[in-house]
């Protein structure tokens, strides 16, 4: 009998801090929900109104980015672009949209023969991206996000 008081005794005396409530800091609980979802991928992509009907997801990237190329397209097609060679390059542009919609150019690799040939092709691409329709920034998890995409742009000059 003493053996089962002692034993409850040091049973209870050891289980205190089973019964101790702890403390959840909401701090600590984003950063494991923060930890929890790929920040890679995004629930929807940023998208342009014509883009809207769409309802797959990968449908209305594709929407997305052949707008902005069309609108790139489209601008270059009406500059008066005289060059002494050939040019043929695949330019690839480095841009951001912010949780705002907003686009910005982060950078734009061209190869030095293009530069040679059409000096003025970065400046002409920032222009043709001025132009383009409001943009609709990405969701995920209902919350607008930024996000960065590479648009390649094919320049072909005979």
């Amino acid at each position: 009998m003493n053996r089962i008081v002692c034993l409850l005794i040091l049973l209870i005396a050891t289980s205190c801090d089973y019964f101790e409530k702890k403390k959840v800091y909401p701090e600590e609980l984003l950063e494991e929900e923060l930890q929890t979802f790929n920040w890679n991928e995004v629930d929807t992509y940023p998208t342009f109104i014509n883009c809207e009907s769409l309802t797959e997801k990968i449908e209305r990237k594709v929407c997305f980015q052949n707008t902005l190329i069309n609108n790139v397209n489209h601008y270059l097609e009406t500059q008066n672009l005289v060059v002494s060679n050939d040019v043929n390059d695949t330019i690839t542009l480095n841009i951001k949209i912010d949780k705002t919609g907003q686009l910005e150019v982060e950078s734009i690799k061209i190869h030095p023969e293009t530069i040679q040939e059409i000096p003025e092709i970065d400046s002409l691409l920032r222009q043709s991206l001025k132009g383009i329709p409001k943009i609709y920034p990405a969701i995920k998890r209902n919350q607008q996000v930024t996000t960065a995409f590479e648009l390649p742009v094919i320049v072909r000059i005979n």
